[in-house]
């Protein structure tokens, strides 16, 4: 008794070991995996992607609005590898093969199939096309604008990312934040329902394309998405939103591993689209319809390991304080990620918009390191909560996107005016009023207490001071 009582004992612990295992493959990657994100980090800093081919098309460099070939800051700078509240049970309806369809068909992926129902010659004359398009800009922006912004990222920045008002630009965060485990996108606009590309007409795919073509080459030609393409985007057969993602997924090499839809729950937490939602929803055009506003894509790198699995969700909604206040479950999904990396750009300044002080207080606690071109933080929420504001490029005004703060506007270019000059060499969302390329990075040390006026946490609505700007100007204590 006493010989088998190891053996008993080895036995117990090797099918405990085996169980585990099992269970690890079956779930999604645990996202602070170092080994993985080193691999993925060094993947895309060295690989060039695969799946559209750049050629010499016609499109202009953006005005630098400095010298342009100017090296970018000497600073190292690493994506670190950091836990990410990324949800690990998949429930709810599947639809990969949707997405590989798309993918090869909308986004000329490299991995997939054409369905036999449509002719491989549309497809190829509108991957051509586009594919002139992508390689201008890969060309252009990505190959400029990624070594420039990897040597401004620190490195503790978190690997997950918000990107408020950034409905269909997931091409750009990829390249500011190409390592980050998660990135959530939000925006007017609905994901869209990708079953369409199962029951396409044949001969409706060649206009479909045609449209989407157009929209995606004004995306690579402003590297930023315009609200009124985004807004055709949504109304066509194909699902726009998703489509701009699968793009950027074929942009950068990487392939669709999973999508879903989703909703969240009043607590933030995500429940999936089920089959039994669809099928109950199905006579009910606006309750189908709202089925698919949110989605999940799962992605990584092709021929990337299988474990090495990144998430983009895209989430349609308002974010002005009274759709905040009605619906709180945005700000409680927002919530379970205490810190995180931010991007904002062309976002029709919304951010100096009293309209919106719950998503701009929610980044001054969230987010202590962000990157934006004029639509971030203003001077007058940024340095009150203890942030430092680096700029980049030319800034002589807003370009008039939405109704810019006048007072805000003047801020902005009496920072850019005390700051020492940075030459930018790509546009990073919207220009200037006089074309000029800008950016502004936001950062403060995460250590810091953020204190608002008479030592109270701040809100972001305490007033900047005369002196924060460097030379006197803007009016203190505006609210």
């Amino acid at each position: 008794m006493r010989a088998a009582f190891p053996r008993m004992v080895c036995r117990s612990i090797l099918s405990l070991v085996v169980a585990a295992c099992v269970a690890a493959c079956e779930r999604a990657p645990a996202p602070d995996s170092a080994s993985s994100a080193s691999a993925t980090a060094s993947a895309r800093a060295s690989e060039a992607p695969p799946p559209i081919a750049p050629s010499d098309g016609g499109m202009a460099a953006p005005d630098a609005g400095a010298d342009s070939a100017v090296a970018p800051p000497s600073s190292s700078a690493a994506f670190p590898t950091s836990t990410a509240n990324v949800p690990v049970p998949l429930d709810g309806e599947e639809f990969l093969e949707q997405a590989k369809a798309l993918f090869r068909v909308g986004a000329c992926g490299s991995t997939g199939e054409i369905p036999a129902r449509f002719d491989p010659a549309v497809v190829a004359k509108y991957c051509e096309q586009l594919g002139r398009a992508s390689g201008e800009y890969k060309k252009t922006w990505i190959d400029v604008a990624e070594p420039f912004m990897a040597a401004l990222r620190p490195r503790d920045l978190p690997n997950v990312v918000v990107y408020p008002f950034g409905g269909g630009d997931l091409v750009s965060a990829l390249s500011t934040f190409p390592d980050a485990v998660e990135i959530t996108t939000i925006s007017l606009e609905p994901a869209g329902d990708i079953r369409p590309i199962d029951k396409m007409a044949p001969d409706r795919l060649a206009h479909e394309l045609a449209v989407h073509r157009s929209h995606l080459e004004r995306l690579f030609e402003k590297a930023h998405s315009r609200t009124d393409n985004l807004d055709k985007e949504s109304k066509t057969e194909l699902p726009g939103e998703v489509l701009f993602a699968l793009v950027a997924l074929a942009v950068h090499g990487d392939e669709p591993v999973s999508l879903r839809y989703f909703r969240l729950r009043p607590d933030g937490s995500i429940a999936y689209v089920t089959h039994a939602d669809i099928e109950a929803a199905a006579h009910k055009p606006k309750a189908l319809h709202d089925l698919f506003q949110n989605v999940e894509l799962r992605f990584r790198r092709v021929g990337a390991p299988v474990e090495d699995v990144h998430v983009a969700r895209h989430i349609a909604f308002n974010l002005d304080d009274a759709h905040l206040k009605a619906d709180p479950s945005l700000i409680a999904y927002l919530n379970g990620r205490p810190k995180v990396a931010a991007m904002v750009k062309a976002a029709t300044h919304l951010l100096w918009n009293e309209h919106f002080k719950t998503v701009r207080g929610w980044l001054v606690d969230h987010a202590d390191w962000i990157i934006s071109d004029s639509t971030g933080l203003p001077p007058r929420i940024a340095q009150p909560a203890g942030y430092t504001q680096d700029t980049y490029g030319v800034f002589e005004g807003p370009s008039q996107f939405g109704d810019p703060d006048k007072r805000d506007a003047e801020d902005v270019r009496h920072l850019f005016a005390s700051e020492p000059s940075r030459p930018l060499a790509f546009r990073y969302g919207y220009p200037d009023r006089s074309g000029h390329a800008h950016l502004i990075v936001t950062h403060r040390d995460p250590s810091a207490p953020v204190q608002g006026p008479e030592g109270s946490p701040t809100d972001g609505q305490a007033p900047l001071p005369r002196s924060g700007l460097g030379d006197g100007a803007g009016d203190a204590g505006r609210l």
